[in-house]
């Protein structure tokens, strides 16, 4: 799977903090018994007997452990699984005084192996655009299985949707986007990417595993506050499509250099899905 730098986790996650849906954000405290207990699904939120356990697949380092944050969560037992040690060195750096965590370093694509037995809620934070339909089969699979003896629940935001918004507008911008969105269902590492359909197939293959399913749009929606952000994003943009036959070297160039000249006073909003799933 390819790799992501702590920089660029540190430097996305207020956007991404702003963008998650918060009435998805607290059904998922209520299911684990961190809240009042929320009458959707038509299920308690009490949280079961014993340990409270959450997995959270490509965690990273922990970003999202402080978004489901609030009183009792220190109490949960928390399983960071990722595939590169680093993060999760700096996950238990941040978090192992305040936290119960378990370091699980994991390939992902090997979901038999992922520690997901007994667990409340799987979380994952976009992380199911860069996996394949195959994957994403596997695990739901898997976790559906895990139900009959332990209710589970699914909890993934920031599903990329292939959809970019610019203000203000260049000629190349759709141009730029389909290019993009082609980049994103390559093989990352764990199968031919879903890409923009990521949100989608996960709704649709939980729903048919007999989940009740929740989805909100949950959109970056940067401007001048989030110019460095918005800078790293052009780039990586121009990094993705540079060699797509649709756009010439030159038409790539004046779109980022237009781009880079509205970082600090224009606005871009970049769609994302949420999904909650929990069983029926």
């Amino acid at each position: 799977m390819s790799g992501f730098s702590i920089d660029w986790l540190n430097l996305r996650e207020d956007a991404d903090r702003r963008a998650r849906s918060g009435e998805l954000r607290q059904q998922a405290l209520d299911w684990l018994g961190l809240a009042a207990p929320a009458a959707a699904f038509g299920m308690s939120a009490a949280p079961q007997p014993g340990e409270v356990i959450v997995t959270d697949l490509g965690s990273g380092t922990g970003a999202t452990l402080r978004a489901l944050s609030a009183p009792g969560s220190q109490q949960l037992v928390w399983r960071l699984v990722d595939h590169d040690g680093a993060l999760l060195d700096e996950a238990l750096r941040r978090h192992r005084r305040d936290y119960r965590i378990e370091d699980h370093q994991n390939d992902l694509a090997i979901v038999a192996e992922l520690p997901l037995g007994g667990a409340r809620l799987v979380t994952a934070s976009a992380l199911f655009d860069l996996v394949s339909a195959a994957l994403v089969d596997r695990l739901v699979q898997r976790l559906a299985g895990l139900r009959a003896g332990w209710p589970n629940g699914l909890y993934a935001a920031l599903n990329y949707d292939g959809s970019t918004d610019w203000d203000p507008p260049h000629p190349y911008d759709a141009a730029v986007l389909a290019a993009f969105n082609r980049d994103q269902r390559r093989d990352k590492g764990l199968g031919r990417a879903l890409g923009p359909d990521s949100g989608a197939y996960l709704q649709q293959a939980l729903d048919t595993a007999g989940y009740a399913v929740m989805t909100a749009a949950s959109p970056w929606q940067l401007d001048g506050r989030d110019a460095s952000l918005v800078r790293q994003l052009i780039d990586g943009i121009v990094s993705a499509v540079g060699s797509d036959p649709s756009i010439e070297p030159g038409q790539l160039q004046d779109w980022r250099e237009f781009r880079l000249a509205h970082a600090s006073t224009g606005r871009c909003c970049v769609g994302h899905l949420d999904v909650l799933a929990l069983p029926r």
